[in-house]
């Protein structure tokens, strides 16, 4: 087992050296059941809303170093083997905390919740938005078929955003510095005259 809050706790100070904010911070398991297990972290860079390969791998190794060192130390902070994954949280983010859900109010979305409200667990529609203040936060959603669902952000159990065309033009596009300088193994239009 892993204590989710205390890697967060751990991993969070790590990611703002760097100059990200951490997303989120989960332990998964292979789907083929074969205990291959990871601890997965979602951050990004402010300025962009994603990290790019070399800012995953700074993470990784700013990560991996603290864990080593914590766990030479005798503080072992997850049982077993296990795997470090760093991503961007991509288009279709998860919506973990309270900036999320005024960020992105107006987007398509999808909710779980931890218990039922007005007779739903499970809620998808469009995001309104966020209000309340610090430990009291009451999200709303339009639900595409029971009309307008509010809930405290305390019981949320997942959220993301759904991918639609508005979030696509919504979203800053990917780092894409480099890409003329890509070259392919196909020949160019002169190499194949000369077949």
């Amino acid at each position: 087992m892993a204590d989710l809050a205390r890697l967060t706790q751990i991993i969070e100070p790590e990611a703002q050296a760097l100059g990200f904010d951490l997303v989120r911070v989960v332990m998964i398991s292979s789907e083929a059941g074969d205990g291959d297990r990871a601890l997965q972290i979602m951050a990004e860079d402010p300025a962009t809303g994603q990290l790019v390969i070399e800012q995953c791998a700074a993470l990784s190794r700013a990560v991996s170093e603290k864990i080593d060192a914590l766990e030479e130390q005798g503080d072992m902070l997850i049982e077993g083997a296990y795997h470090l994954e760093v991503s961007s949280p991509g288009i279709d983010r998860p919506l973990t905390r309270v900036k999320d859900f005024t960020k992105w109010a107006g987007h398509a979305v999808k909710v779980s919740l931890t218990e039922k409200v007005d007779g739903l667990r499970n809620i998808r529609g469009k995001l309104t938005g966020i209000d309340g203040n610090a430990g009291t936060e009451i999200i709303t959603v339009e639900d595409n078929r029971a009309g307008t669902v509010s809930f405290p952000f305390g019981s949320l159990h997942s959220a993301k955003l759904v991918l639609t065309d508005e979030l696509i033009a919504a979203t800053k596009p990917l780092d894409t510095s480099g890409a003329d300088e890509i070259t392919t193994d196909e020949p160019n239009d002169e190499e194949k005259a000369d077949d």
